[in-house]
């Protein structure tokens, strides 16, 4: 991997101004997992740490900006370069009361969250020369981080109820980052998180917010879901999909509820959805346990989608998500039940379902529904039915082919040829837009207006035969766009 040269520059100005300077924390990772057969993890952000105070690193880049109480100095390229420090006391379960100057890197490292962040690159330097010399870089590992992601182990620096107390997020950070590097949590961290959970209470809606997003946006969401529940964390994120757990469904479910949704969860990660399609597949059933009568292979969820878009609501109102998502995500759940039988549904009941939900959000639906089949254990995503509808969604949204497309009007043709309305203006219209669909750089209002003024010239039954063939070929236009759209989706 090439580190980039800002980052190599950046360095080489701390190490001439006599200053210890590494590259550290989750970009270490990424760049040892880089070099790791089978993984992708190219770092995105890349932070540096030293020996050299706040005052010292703006003396050395003037234009950089530094306004906080974590010794982070900010630089004009957004490279952020933070002095070694301690923290003390964290009386919010969050944030550290206390922050100081450390003396050490060691010092420094020792204060991360997890062994696989808590590693610093030295770049060897020449003082003599002013640069890096061409050495291989080094990499500080302090507390095995390098071993723990051979094995592939989330594991804490030093005791784990000790970081947990700390800092509550960690627990989350924790589970996201085995969704997203496909670790395991290794034993006692894992229990330190069970032991402590209940910290999480202490932690902001938003911070909450945020991970669990990066979860459902991981690769192994399914795989998250149930970290959290096994870990005792679900209750503070998500305690409605508890309960579904254990409750069982009628006969077109193989699952119970909160399977269910998990394994719905699991198909859209498989197929790189989006976090809309992803969040509503996971919360589309959230409302079962509440309306669920009777018991067995008949028991009946009645109108468990209208209580749970509600309930979907309110939980992503409580996460603090932007009303954008909250409306876009309850739609989808309000909505993912419509019915549809390709002989049953018309054009008509199409369009109302795409006025519902909105024609921006009708192909995510479709995605819901898709996660809904294999969460239900059915071995196809896309059955005929659903395409079917797919075309006929594509259908109704274009505009029919008529006189409406013409950059000229009925009004106009009776101005034109100084006529009353009648027969006649129908007859020119269609002619005209039988010419437009076999030439479309026609439907110019000029060049339109001297077509009228020729056609004005023709009787009524020569306008009307004009207007038949003209006809004949809107109708083999219309076909064939049919047809077209019926391959598309694979559908007769």
């Amino acid at each position: 991997m090439i580190i980039p040269k800002e980052i190599k520059n950046t360095i080489t100005e701390l190490n001439n101004a006599r200053f210890e300077a590494y590259i550290v924390g989750g970009c270490v990772r990424d760049f040892i997992l880089s070099e790791v057969e089978g993984f992708d993890h190219m770092p995105k952000d890349w932070d540096i740490t030293t020996n050299a105070k706040p005052e010292e690193i703006q003396k050395i880049f003037p234009d950089s900006f530094y306004e906080n109480k974590f010794l982070t100095v900010t630089l004009k390229n957004k490279i952020e370069i933070t002095t070694y420090r301690t923290e003390q006391g964290y009386s919010d379960k969050r944030h550290p009361d206390e922050v100081k100057y450390a003396n050490t890197l060691q010092e420094d490292l020792s204060r991360r969250d997890f062994t696989v962040n808590a590693m610093a690159l030295r770049l060897p330097f020449d003082h003599a020369q002013g640069k890096h010399s061409g050495q291989a870089t080094e990499i500080v590992d302090l507390f095995d981080g390098q071993k723990d992601i051979k094995n592939k182990i989330i594991k804490t620096v030093g005791n784990p109820k000790e970081r947990f107390t700390e800092d509550a997020l960690r627990m989350l950070r924790a589970v996201r980052f085995a969704c997203q590097l496909g670790f395991i949590i290794e034993e006692n961290t894992a229990n330190a998180i069970k032991e402590n959970s209940i910290w999480l209470e202490a932690v902001s809606q938003e911070r909450i917010r945020d991970e669990f997003v990066k979860i459902i946006m991981s690769d192994n969401p399914a795989i998250g879901i149930e970290l959290l529940r096994e870990l005792n964390l679900l209750k503070y994120v998500l305690p409605e999909l508890i309960e579904n757990i254990g409750i069982g469904q009628n006969k077109h479910h193989k699952l119970d509820c909160y399977w269910h949704a998990v394994k719905a969860l699991e198909f859209t990660a498989k197929k790189k959805f989006n976090f809309h399609v992803r969040l509503a597949s996971l919360l589309h059933d959230i409302a079962k346990p509440r309306v669920k009568v009777g018991e067995g292979e008949n028991s009946t969820f009645y109108n468990h989608e209208i209580v749970g878009a509600k309930m979907t609501f309110q939980i992503l109102n409580r996460l603090k998500f932007s009303q954008k998502d909250i409306k876009k995500i309850t739609k989808l759940v309000r909505y993912h039940l419509f019915y549809y039988n390709t002989d049953q549904v018309g054009e008509s009941s199409v369009r109302r379902l795409v006025r519902q939900v909105g024609p921006e959000n009708i192909q995510d639906l479709l995605l819901v529904r898709q996660a809904d089949r294999i969460g239900s254990g059915v071995p196809k995503a896309e059955p005929y039915k659903l395409r079917h509808l797919k075309y006929l969604i594509e259908k109704v949204a274009k505009d029919p082919i008529s006189a409406k497309m013409l950059k000229i009007n009925g009004q106009d043709v009776m101005e034109l040829l100084s006529i009353k309305p009648g027969p006649k203006i129908g007859y020119i219209l269609d002619i005209l837009l039988g010419q437009v669909l076999d030439n479309p750089d026609k439907n110019k209002k000029q060049l339109l207006e001297k077509e009228i003024e020729k056609l004005g010239k023709l009787s009524d039954e020569e306008l009307q035969n004009f207007a038949e063939k003209a006809n004949v070929a809107i109708q083999q236009v219309e076909t064939k766009e049919d047809q077209m759209t019926k391959a598309k989706y694979w559908v007769t």
